[in-house]
């Protein structure tokens, strides 16, 4: 059905151009499902936007054939794209919010392919087709959904509305760039059977992700790049099982596990720890007792908001936990089970309707904001997307100046700000010569690493982390969990986690609380809530995480 051979992409001028894609080859036949894997900047990407003619004026693409059902596809116009696209060829982009017309209601924008390529005549039958798409790819309300504006969708609902857009036609080829890196363990689990339901009617599949086992449970064949090239490529059996490549080796060990908590996932060296004093804090056993005392508690908070049609839902209904010193908290559960909502609380950003947070037993939610100003320094926030909570105009060092200047006590002397961000880059693994950059230079790894070194600069005593590697490569990820890790250790802060990827708070939790419908249904440790679970909603989210097959011993 795909012949790709001897592809290579190029960006820039002619005198400078940047190759991106090296000499990649690979077949797709009807039924199939080939994955490419591999860390940011890889070139996996690129590959696939070749194949539906969307990498820009500004690209140079060559190759010794590029045919899709037996036609050369590598110097079509873009009239013949556009005619090949959708109907021939389904392309689920990864970044739901920008590929979405912001201002237009998802169900015209389902609808619009189907009506561009004359596959429905009537109004009513468009509207019908579209609700039906919706309820396939499992958007909840459909008919509602669909009159609604990708901004109020949660972002799992906007990524299954893109799905809906890319299988709306029925396309022979759906090449899927990480279509379920948003979405919920049962979500993904449905997408994911979805999928497979395509490939059962005998079409094929190009699947880019970077949750390997995602990858091992859907692909025949297994491409993994590296710096544009292909270093290995073979059945998801001989890679998951047995892997040649060094790069594919480290790339498996870097997925979190039963076997890796409490373990390094990373190849890479350990930072060197500087704390407030100069030395390093390590945790012992007397401090570690102070874990009995609560460092952040919650106590039957409920909180309600008014949805579109006026009337009050309630979002957080009863919910009561306790963060020790130096505990990491898991806290999980699908989209609009009310985590986020909770972890809003825990950072005073919302007033409960009922219940209170207390922060060392004094009151946080139930302080005026004079008084809870006075105590900012002691809990920061990393998010999952730094880059939307970056002023795009400030160098690094002002960033993380920034936060520094909420660090309770003397303030610090311009020179002593300098110092101190030099050692807090240091502290997460970056060189000092990141401090003239700005973030939209960096890397997602990069970025993320510069969001946890604003976070601990006014040294907090503990961190919310909300999503904060729901979209890295696998091996970024676990560099991201490892430098958590280690600052949890030296720096004694705790950490209020939360996350849909139950293997990373498995790996990361010292205890773990379930919530469902914005009741929290289940709490304990991380092992008895994972292996162990009592409740049928946990049973369900562990049994709906995919797992790695083929895996070696």
């Amino acid at each position: 059905m795909l012949t790709v051979q001897n592809l290579n992409v190029s960006f820039g001028p002619a005198h400078s151009r940047r190759a991106v894609v090296k000499g990649v080859s690979f077949r797709v036949e009807e039924g199939r499902c080939v994955a490419i894997v591999g860390e940011s900047g890889s070139g996996k990407s690129v590959t696939a936007r070749t194949l539906v003619g969307l990498t820009g004026a500004r690209s140079h693409v060559q190759a010794d054939r590029l045919t899709f059902q037996g036609k050369n596809i590598d110097r079509l116009g873009d009239r013949e794209w556009r005619a090949l696209r959708g109907k021939r060829i389904g392309f689920v982009l990864q970044d739901a919010l920008v590929s979405l017309d912001p201002l237009r209601p998802v169900g015209k924008e389902i609808g619009e392919a189907l009506s561009v390529h004359r596959a429905i005549r009537t109004r009513a039958d468009l509207t019908e087709r579209v609700v039906e798409l919706l309820n396939l790819v499992g958007v909840p309300e459909p008919a509602v959904k669909a009159r609604q504006l990708p901004h109020e969708l949660s972002g799992g609902q906007r990524q299954r509305a893109l799905i809906a857009t890319a299988i709306a036609l029925d396309p022979a080829l759906l090449i899927a760039d990480e279509p379920t890196t948003a979405l919920d363990v049962t979500i993904q689990a449905q997408i994911l059977d979805l999928l497979s339901e395509t490939r059962q009617r005998g079409k094929a599949m190009i699947l880019i992700s970077h949750n390997l086992a995602v990858v091992s449970q859907m692909a025949d064949e297994v491409i993994v790049m590296r710096h544009g090239e292909i270093v290995e490529h073979g059945s998801s059996e001989q890679i998951f099982g047995d892997p040649r490549h060094d790069y594919t080796r480290g790339l498996l060990k870097a997925i979190p596990s039963v076997r890796s908590r409490g373990s390094r996932l990373s190849s890479s060296t350990a930072p060197r720890f500087i704390s407030a004093e100069g030395e390093t804090r390590a945790l012992t056993q007397s401090n570690m007792a102070q874990r009995c005392s609560p460092l952040l508690e919650a106590e039957r908070l409920v909180k309600r908001f008014r949805g579109p049609d006026g009337k009050l839902r309630t979002v957080v209904n009863d919910v009561s936990f306790r963060l020790g010193h130096g505990e990491t908290l898991g806290i999980v559960g699908e989209s609009g089970s009310g985590k986020t909502t909770v972890a809003r609380m825990a950072l005073a950003l919302e007033r409960p309707d009922q219940g209170e947070v207390t922060l060392e037993g004094s009151p946080w939610t139930a302080a005026t904001e004079k008084e809870r100003r006075q105590r900012r320094s002691d809990i920061s926030v990393i998010y999952q997307d730094p880059l939307s909570s970056f002023d795009p105009r400030w160098t690094i060092e002002r960033v993380i100046d920034d936060a520094l200047a909420r660090r309770s006590g003397n303030p610090l002397d311009r020179a002593s700000r300098q110092s101190e961000v030099s050692e807090l880059l240091d502290l997460v693994g970056l060189s000092p010569n990141f401090r003239t950059g700005r973030p939209l230079e960096l890397s997602g790894g990069q970025r993320q690493r510069v969001a946890i070194a604003r976070a601990i600069a006014p040294r907090p005593k503990i961190i919310v982390c909300d999503e904060p590697v729901a979209a890295l490569d696998v091996s970024i990820q676990a560099q991201i969990l490892d430098l958590l890790g280690d600052l949890k250790s030296h720096l004694r802060v705790s950490y209020l986690f939360i996350s849909h990827d139950l293997g990373v708070v498995h790996h990361l939790s010292d205890r773990v609380l379930v919530m469902h419908h914005g009741v929290a249904v289940e709490a304990g440790g991380a092992d008895d809530v994972f292996l162990r679970p009592w409740q049928p909603y946990t049973r369900k989210l562990v049994a709906a995480v995919p797992q790695l097959h083929f895996q070696a011993a």
